[in-house]
């Protein structure tokens, strides 16, 4: 069935065309990018070293590996290191940018997302191209460059991994599709340069590289069975997606081509090789092992089943939680009638062209954010965008004058661009922090050393890095069973537990070498595991020694942390021997009270009954013990007034 002519569009088919194409598309991206700039430009709370600050606790990660290399800091910090050896394509972009061109860190940082993530139109317009629909791939750029969750991941500030992670998929995807397409040994050099290149910028992606190059293999061996690209390609690509070091897979894969060009090897023989190496990738690289664990690892919820029973941290993460429909859609293309219009468009594309069955685990990975959460969507946005235009070509077929046709393409698309759009200007996001807590962290900073730690939510962790050049316990990646320490030190009412589980945690870390703390400290999963309850009493009574200190230890307690901390009573507040939740303390936050004479209203049907001494929430009537009133003096001295009410409360 022909869908359209594509003959109408051989016109567009130049290099100035394409050139134009791809150059109005991403400025188009970069200008509705610079909304959130103008909106914000001109408020000093999030402004720092006279520039915006980002709006993403993960790149402090990155900014923090930055400063490592460009200003010798953050010496005494174990994941630093950790930090450049798995993203080394990002760090060496920022360092680079940040050497190379006339601007700061913090200007680098706040503009590359912008910059970087925009170049995913270039991909979008090329593999439109290899079908000869370069217009198609114009609107679908339009579109895919800034469609909802792609973004919000992707905005001025949000510098994270993200910039490059669909940006990597896109050239992939187009690479394989090309070798689909046109079965050359300069496409398998291609696709084999962009999948060696894709672990150093988003290494957490590979389980959907593992997955096309899979589907590859199928679709080639169904139309391409006896010709000798497609073992010589099954091959090389299986190599690049090796665990090996890099120059081995470079010379290997060299030694595989040229073995190709200058030995007329017999097709079995290629079968034999691609068999080899295809086996050889499937032993070596675990990957249904890794697509498992993937799954399993958003999938799972609640407690863990062996050992101590520690509170799992993927429940508490936004972004890995189910998610409706409406959410999923608007996320992936801005609209419920949007995700309806690109699945069908799919379906549509690969009917008239079977090559692009290679990107269904980027529309599988986006479904699949329905049960695994927001953080899916972000894949499946560009080839959505391919396919809601495709659709529009579809049904704009029976328009024959070609201007009203392409006029009637560049509406719908425009109508499907509106909801985004509206999205970006009243998406609004802070900065991580604000003017004022960056100052204090400032003179934080400028006491102790690059060795001492502050005690704080994993959530303030690679923040607290850059800013005061100090470690942390727990931090954006490292939030597992140590999460518990940091929540018994911030919640237990003992300060005599606080300060020595506090020394215990901070010289156990350093002293094991930066293992997990708790594991260590509680010998989980040991036959002498240590009953945590009777420990933790024990060192509230002061009958544990305590290591010899080597660092200070500093406590930090934003007032932000106000609005998540009944989340991170969770963590401790659990009985470790069977997982079971304990009763939670009853917590309450609030700015919205109104003192009213004998009561205090403060909002949610919850008042204070001043004469009588008793909480009210809703019918239920709560006797207080003692009512705390706290303020800062002229001086910056903490006032603090106790009124004891009953000792029964």
């Amino acid at each position: 069935m022909n869908f359209y002519n594509f003959k109408d569009e051989q016109h567009f088919d130049t290099p100035i065309y394409l050139a134009l194409f791809i150059s109005v598309a991403y400025i188009f991206s970069i200008a509705i990018r610079m909304i959130w700039v103008f909106q914000f430009q001109d408020n000093p709370s999030f402004i720092w070293n006279d520039q915006l600050m980002i709006n993403t606790n993960d790149g402090y990660y990155f900014t923090s590996a930055a400063q490592y290399l460009l200003e010798n800091m953050h010496l005494a910090n174990p994941q630093i290191p950790v930090a450049i050896s798995n993203y080394p394509g990002v760090i060496y972009a920022t360092l680079y940018a940040t050497k190379l061109l006339p601007f700061s860190l913090e200007t680098v940082i706040l503009y590359i997302p912008a910059v970087i993530s925009s170049l995913v139109v270039i991909p979008i317009i090329l593999t439109a191209r290899l079908f000869k629909m370069p217009l198609l791939g114009f609107f679908a750029a339009l579109l895919g460059s800034i469609a909802w969750s792609y973004y919000n991941r992707t905005m001025v500030g949000y510098y994270d991994s993200d910039m490059f992670a669909v940006l990597m998929q896109m050239m992939v995807l187009y690479s394989f599709i090309s070798l689909l397409v046109q079965h050359r040994i300069n496409n398998i050099a291609m696709t084999f340069i962009f999948i060696v290149a894709y672990p150093y910028f988003y290494p957490q992606g590979l389980s959907l590289i593992y997955a096309m190059y899979l589907i590859y293999i199928v679709y080639a061996l169904l139309y391409y069975r006896d010709d000798k690209i497609t073992y010589v390609s099954i091959a090389v690509l299986a190599l690049s997606l090796m665990p090996i070091v890099l120059a081995i897979k470079i010379i290997i894969a060299i030694a595989i081509l040229l073995t190709h060009h200058f030995l007329k090897l017999s097709l079995k023989h290629w079968m034999v090789i691609s068999a080899s190496g295809f086996l050889f990738f499937l032993f070596n690289a675990n990957v249904f092992g890794l697509i498992y664990e993937k799954i399993i690892g958003y999938a799972s919820r609640g407690t863990e089943s062996e050992g101590l029973a520690f509170y799992q941290v993927i429940q508490t993460v936004r972004e890995a939680g189910s998610i409706p429909f409406e959410v999923m859609a608007n996320r992936i293309i801005g609209s419920s009638i949007g995700v309806i219009i690109a699945l069908a468009g799919y379906i549509l594309l690969v009917m008239r062209h079977k090559q692009f069955i290679i990107a269904l685990p980027l529309i599988g990975v986006g479904i699949f954010s329905l049960w695994g959460g927001l953080r899916f969507t972000v894949y499946a946005v560009p080839i959505a965008a391919l396919s809601a235009v495709f659709l529009f070509y579809v049904s704009t077929q029976s328009i024959v004058n070609n201007r009203l046709r392409y006029a009637a393409i560049a509406i719908l698309t425009a109508l499907i661009i509106y909801p985004n759009i509206t999205h970006i200007i009243s998406y609004k996001v802070p900065t991580v922090f604000n003017n004022a807590e960056v100052q204090d962290l400032d003179k934080l900073k400028k006491i102790g050393s690059d060795k001492d730690y502050i005690i704080s939510w994993w959530d303030y962790g690679y923040p607290l890095w850059f800013y005061t050049n100090k470690n942390t316990l727990i931090d954006g990646g490292k939030h597992h069973h140590d999460n518990y320490i940091v929540s018994r030190i911030l919640n237990t009412s003992s300060q005599l537990e606080a300060a020595q589980l506090s020394r215990l945690a901070v010289e156990t870390y350093i002293e094991s070498d930066y293992q997990n703390i708790a594991d260590t400290l509680f010998k989980n999963h040991q036959e002498d595991q240590v009953n945590v309850d009777k420990y933790l009493q024990n060192l509230a009574k002061n009958k544990i020694d305590l290591p010899q200190k080597s660092a200070e230890i500093f406590l930090y307690l934003p007032y932000r942390m106000l609005n998540i901390f009944p989340t991170v009573t969770l963590f401790s507040n659990i009985d470790l021997k069977t997982g079971k939740q304990k009763q939670r303390p009853f917590f309450y936050a609030t700015q919205r009270f109104e003192d009213k004479g004998d009561f205090i209203h403060l909002g949610s049907g919850i008042a204070l009954d001043k004469k009588r001494g008793i909480i009210k929430l809703g019918t239920q009537e709560i006797p207080l013990q003692s009512f705390y009133t706290t303020a800062i003096n002229p001086d910056g001295s903490l006032h603090v007034k106790r009124q004891l009410i009953s000792m029964k409360g």
